[in-house]
């Protein structure tokens, strides 16, 4: 049974939405971010980038206060105002000829804990307790985790009527996305969608892993500190987009490897042959077709690689992943890449980057080998994350990527 939960959030006027709310801070390059900050006074960026202009290093913890003073400011001066009426938002974005779109609500830490809220994914511990102090200093979420449930045709139909409405926000930014948000605070709607998400057994994170963990050790302190806990404070939810199977988009990152472990090309093609039936595609861009199929980059052709089934077992959810396969059966026996997180040898590149960039990055010495991988798909993440198991680092690049500050969640 997942929770779901109408809020009021802390948002902006409809007027200032398109300069304030902005994509996440790590989506900018150095040259964007001081545009960003030097020419727009109302962008969210100011507040989680307090340290900007100072020519000195400060602590964590000074930095979270100088968020908090920040937001603050930014709410004296009315670019932020709270709804005075709890609500789902329904928000829905339409970028690169995709339609994103769900709802933004409170989500529950407990169904995190006990499974309800599925993840695909390991986290690091200590990013977990950075983040939850991070939290409890500022008291605020501003970039939902990213939710997914299976599709649901009355939660359809509601969406569908309101957006026949006039939208509260429609606005257009930089990156020719298009943006679009309305207010759900109808009782009936409210509980009806609330009614369609109880019978839901599972939802599963898509995008936002250490959020959601975080969250959950934020509550579990605050829990611990508060003698009058009773369960309905607001710390005891985090903010999510929620959004049907079927708009989730899931992309591969490829992978590149600097060199190819002392071995010559002849030895690496021989090795590569005793697990997989290597075809040699010529200079034209190849990509793989199926899973259990890659395609790869080597001294100026491509190849395509054929798993030989008898070589490899798949025997669980995992082990039938891409990234699972190509680490297990190539990168670490053949090339020595036992850390996928870590090693210097090895970046990855994401889909919407292509083969062009696997070929260019290849060619320009920089590596030796590249891997064109073919997407998890939906059910193998599920599957993953309903056997309790985590996929390697960097096997899905998940769209829609959301914005900062577009609401803000209280707690």
């Amino acid at each position: 049974m997942a929770i779901v939960k109408p809020f009021c959030a802390i948002r902006a006027p409809r007027d200032k939405v398109a300069l304030v709310s902005s994509r996440s801070y790590e989506a900018y390059t150095p040259a964007e971010l001081g545009a960003q900050l030097n020419f727009n006074p109302f962008s969210f960026l100011h507040i989680i980038s307090p340290s900007y202009n100072l020519d000195r290093e400060i602590s964590n913890q000074h930095r979270f206060e100088l968020i908090y003073d920040k937001y603050n400011d930014f709410k004296r001066s009315s670019y932020f105002s709270k709804d005075e009426k709890p609500a789902f938002y329904l928000y829905k974005k339409i970028s690169k000829g995709y339609d994103f779109c769900g709802i933004i609500a409170a989500t529950s830490a407990e169904d995190y804990a006990t499974n309800v809220i599925k993840k695909h994914e390991d986290t690091i511990k200590k990013r977990e307790v950075l983040f939850s102090r991070y939290l409890k200093a500022v008291g605020f979420n501003a970039e939902p985790v990213l939710l997914t449930y299976p599709d649901n045709e009355k939660l359809d139909a509601i969406f569908t009527r309101y957006q026949q409405q006039r939208a509260e926000y429609e606005f257009t930014t930089e990156n020719l996305c298009s943006h679009y948000l309305w207010l759900i605070d109808n009782e009936e709607d409210i509980a009806t969608i609330q009614q369609e998400f109880a019978t839901m057994k599972s939802v599963y994170i898509a995008d936002g892993h250490h959020r959601s963990s975080s969250s959950y050790l934020l509550s579990q302190n605050l829990k611990a500190e508060n003698k009058d806990h009773n369960g309905t404070e607001d710390y005891n939810f985090f903010m999510s987009y929620l959004i049907p199977e079927s708009d989730l988009r899931i992309h591969e990152f490829n992978r590149l490897v600097k060199d190819l472990n002392g071995l010559s090309k002849e030895v690496f093609l021989n090795k590569l042959n005793k697990l997989y039936r290597v075809k040699l595609r010529g200079k034209e861009l190849y990509r793989p077709s199926k899973k259990h199929h890659f395609s790869m980059y080597l001294d100026g052709e491509f190849y395509s690689l054929y798993l030989r089934k008898e070589e490899f077992e798949i025997n669980n959810p995992l082990s039938d992943l891409d990234p699972y396969l190509l680490s297990k059966t190539i990168l670490q026996p053949i090339l020595g890449i036992k850390d996928l997180r870590n090693d210097k040898r090895l970046d990855y590149a994401h889909n919407e980057q292509g083969e062009i960039n696997l070929k260019n990055a290849v060619d320009s010495g920089n590596y030796k080998v590249a891997f064109g991988l073919f997407p998890v798909s939906i059910e193998q993440m599920k599957a993953v994350a309903d056997a309790g198991l985590t996929m390697p680092p960097k096997s899905t690049y998940i769209l829609p990527k959301l914005r900062s500050g577009l609401t803000i969640y209280e707690f």
